[in-house]
């Protein structure tokens, strides 16, 4: 498509390939003010959360599991889920804290 809109271009077809060349900068910045920069903007909101978590938090895995965070390293973290029961997740696998699922709830 862009092979095509450079071709009419120079052949000199004048305002059509002008308006064609307007129209695409139009999409691209609609794109990304819709759907790039919300994106960015939720990953920052994501990134900071798993920045501020701390030992004690309760939270919740990306795959489900509830529990309380134990131990806090750059790259994981060590959950426990019952009594005397400690996994070790990827601290990307972490979701969101047990209050933002309970407001969630109550909406």
């Amino acid at each position: 498509m862009l092979n095509t809109i450079l071709l009419q271009a120079a052949d000199g077809a004048g305002g059509s390939s002008m308006m064609s060349l307007l129209m695409i900068v139009v999409l691209i910045a609609i794109f990304y003010f819709f759907m790039i920069a919300p994106q960015q903007k939720k990953q920052k909101k994501i990134n900071a959360f798993r920045d501020s978590l701390k030992k004690g938090d309760k939270v919740m895995t990306a795959g489900g599991i509830y529990g309380r965070i134990r131990e806090i390293n750059d790259t994981f973290v060590l959950l426990e889920i019952d009594s005397n029961v400690t996994i070790k997740i990827d601290k990307n696998s972490i979701y969101q804290s047990m209050q933002d699922v309970e407001e969630s709830v109550k909406k």
